[in-house]
């Protein structure tokens, strides 16, 4: 796999933007928890009060918050007294006047006459005075609620007489507290900053901001409007945070997307030009159907899997990490132990679903190349299959292939697809969990509602990065096996490649071939195909091989353009080993006729010109003539321009076998090699044609195969081949006198007068 993502290189810019826009996503996923619960707490408990310190507080509530603390300076040197004049506060300090501004609008009823405004203090100022209010606050809040009062009022007024009993009922508690003698207050006090020193940290802050409200309330400032201002605030924030989110992940997605299609462009490319380099053996070896599958089916799995591969490497670590770094930092932690279940469960199903799934996703891509190679079969065969009336077999050798297929398909998509529900029961039984042990957590007042809130948030993030990473699971083991079989064609070494440093031919033997002591053998069979093959074929002259079938005739001229590699003796062209000179030069001095005729999708012309696009229409013309293909291509509507369908369907044989000619006749190489490429012409064509090829190859090396003895008559040598091996070699004459093989062959074809007379006696 990790082969196959090399490929990536390319694509190297996108990749990085891509990680680094995962990054800014995963960041304002991990901050949306946090605004949640700070309009929770904040925004709805708090009435949007921020900071445990009041900004604006009137001259009674700090008189009655001093009452708590022995700290009163280091309190009032951090505010500004400011008196009311004409309903309106006064102050020459811009600071303060700012903050005036800020609390108190026009409408606003302007209750206390003097108030005390917050001066202007850094971060470390404001963290020190808030270590010195916090109790005071608290104390003075729980002391001025009426429940709290009534209750020590009880406790107080019991001890005194009925005249100051009545007296002490008119008076706040504030009041009493200040008459209380020394020691008594100091008992009342103590009580009541043991009970705030038992609260949790996030509760006394809560209860302090409910304090500081009550406070701006008593000063006569709107809280209402504080609220509304910090959620709407908060709100837009969110907002905005979202929508970055939403403008990341669309550009991750456009991004992975042409990742992964340049990916699969670029796989696609190597495969086929790795293709394009093997000999046969390496295409028989692979098989058609599997290198086509490779180059589809396979591509698309990786293509497929890196479309989302980034969300996963980067984006779900990150989810995961930062969102358990802010579960401990941001919330109480109390409840970390639920992750961890959480995330046990889901590995475990994970696991157990991969271990099962996984051995059929390695079967999986064979058996649709089984399917490919099956369809393909039929599809070619589908003449011979009706004229045998085997239409029922083969769709029972089809329904086969498509049932296992199908099978493996279901067992995997059941396996797989149970994960889904599972993983979302987990889910929503965390979910449960965290409600249930979180609910008792604010009964007890151990944390608030926003904080459980953004557990949950934090919770449901860190499992859907594991839910991700269990959908990656799915897709990554059929990834893994398509870029293991990429990487088998990729990496293969073709058996028949260039030499480092490769000869030039020599320009005084242009287009001698010459076989010497040639034997070959396929790779891993245990005999030779050809033995001690020795004959040299001139220039200017026709050399023609004749034989049974299964002589290796077709096999003799695949090893001159070095389809195959001889693999004894020695085969030389233009007087050079051909292992020896590149294949491209070689190649380019040889045309090279099919036994079957091979046509391309595309026109008449395109096909004759297939090797030179740039040629002239004299030279396609002249060459069509000789290959006697003009009479059916004035025929056609649109002569040369007419198309011709994938394959030449549209063509008959004999008609396909003069266009491949034509090709070759134009492409006018040294060397002309007709693999049996005269059978499907009449022999009135077949006559014609070779009338015609001898003007145009006076100069020229000709090799032709041929099943007709009629086609070789005129050959200025005969080879003659029977099991692989040289039984023969002369001309028409020398070969019916002095060699039974060919004459045998001759007369199954010709009677003797015939012969005599093509023979030209």
């Amino acid at each position: 796999m990790l082969k196959v993502l090399k490929n990536l290189k390319k694509s190297l810019g996108a990749v990085i933007v891509i990680v680094i826009l995962l990054c800014i996503q995963a960041s304002t996923d991990l901050a949306l928890p946090d605004y949640t619960s700070k309009i929770v707490n904040e925004g709805i408990q708090a009435g949007g009060m921020t900071s445990p310190v009041p900004e604006v507080i009137s001259k009674e509530d700090m008189d009655n918050m001093l009452i708590f603390t022995d700290k009163d300076n280091e309190i009032l040197e951090n505010y500004i007294l400011i008196s009311k004049n004409e309903n309106a506060y006064e102050t020459e300090d811009k600071y303060a006047e700012k903050v005036i501004k800020q609390y108190y609008g026009k409408d606003d009823e302007i209750k206390a006459d003097t108030i005390y405004v917050l001066k202007e203090m850094t971060e470390e100022q404001e963290e020190n005075l808030t270590n010195i209010i916090v109790n005071p606050l608290m104390e003075m809040t729980t002391v001025t609620s009426e429940q709290t009062a009534n209750k020590i009022k009880e406790q107080f007024v019991q001890n005194v007489s009925e005249p100051q009993r009545e007296y002490l009922q008119n008076m706040s508690l504030i009041e009493i507290i200040e008459q209380m003698p020394e020691e008594q207050r100091q008992q009342v006090l103590t009580e009541f900053t043991k009970q705030i020193e038992e609260m949790s940290d996030s509760i006394k802050e809560q209860a302090v901001i409910s304090s500081v409200k009550q406070i701006y309330i008593n000063a006569g400032i709107d809280t209402d409007k504080i609220q509304n201002d910090y959620i709407l605030k908060t709100g837009l924030q969110m907002l905005g945070i979202a929508f970055i989110t939403m403008v990341c992940a669309v550009s991750i997605m456009l991004l992975s997307s042409r990742v992964a299609a340049k990916l699969g462009k670029t796989l696609r490319e190597k495969v086929f030009k790795k293709v394009m380099t093997f000999s046969n053996a390496e295409l028989n070896q692979f098989s058609t159907a599997s290198l086509i599958t490779r180059s589809t089916n396979d591509v698309q799995q990786i293509q497929q899997l890196i479309t989302i591969l980034f969300r996963v490497v980067v984006y779900a670590p990150i989810i995961g990490i930062g969102g358990f770094v802010r579960v401990l930092s941001s919330t109480d932690n109390s409840m970390a132990w639920i992750i961890g279940v959480a995330i046990l469960a889901i590995l475990f199903i994970v696991g157990t679903l991969f271990a099962i799934a996984m051995p059929r996703f390695k079967k999986l891509q064979d058996l649709i190349d089984r399917l490919n190679e099956v369809s393909r079969e039929i599809l070619t065969g589908l003449p011979v299959i009706r004229a045998f009336n085997k239409e029922k077999k083969e769709e029972a050798r089809f329904d086969i292939a498509n049932k296992d297929l199908m099978k493996t398909n279901l067992f995997v998509n059941k396996a797989m697809s149970m994960m889904m529900p599972l993983l979302m029961f987990i889910m929503n039984a965390i979910m449960i969990l965290i409600v249930w042990v979180g609910g008792h957590n604010v009964d007890q007042g151990i944390m608030q509602v926003g904080d459980m809130m953004a557990f949950i948030q934090y919770t449901m993030q860190i499992v859907m990065a594991f839910l991700m990473i269990s959908m990656i699971s799915i897709m990554l083991p059929r990834a893994a096996v398509s870029a293991r079989r990429i990487n088998e064609v990729i990496e293969a070494k073709p058996s028949i490649k260039d030499k480092k440093e490769t000869k030039k031919f020599d320009s005084n033997k242009k287009g001698l071939v010459e076989f010497k002591n040639v034997s070959f053998r396929y790779p891993d069979a245990d005999t030779e195909i050809l033995e001690d093959i020795n004959f040299t074929a001139e220039p200017g002259k026709t050399t023609a091989i004749i034989g049974s079938t299964g002589s290796g005739k077709s096999t003799v001229v695949n090893l001159i353009p070095r389809f195959y590699d001889v693999t004894g003796g020695e085969l030389c062209i233009d007087g050079v080993n051909v292992k020896d000179v590149s294949q491209k030069e070689l190649r380019d001095i040889i045309g090279f006729v099919p036994q079957k005729g091979v046509l391309f999708s595309g026109t008449i012309e395109s096909n004759i010109k297939y090797s030179d696009e740039t040629m002239s229409d004299e030279r396609m013309i002249e060459a069509a003539e000789i290959a006697q293909a003009t009479e059916f291509i004035n025929e056609k509507e649109n002569r040369y321009q007419d198309p011709i369908a994938q394959g030449g369907g549209n063509v008959s044989g004999g008609q396909k076998q003069r266009l491949s000619i034509a090709r070759a006749i134009a492409k006018d190489p040294e060397i002309f090699v007709f693999d049996d490429s005269f059978s499907a012409l009449d022999f009135k064509t077949d006559s014609s044609l070779r009338e015609a090829l001898a003007t145009r190859t006076k100069n020229k090396t000709v090799i032709i195969v041929a099943q007709r003895i009629s086609t070789i008559l005129d050959a200025d040598k005969i080879i003659v081949l029977e099991e692989g091996k040289m039984v023969g070699m002369g001309t028409h004459e020398e070969l019916m006198k002095d060699n039974e093989t060919y004459r045998q062959i001759a007369l199954s074809q010709l009677s003797e007068e015939e012969l005599d007379k093509k023979g030209g006696k």
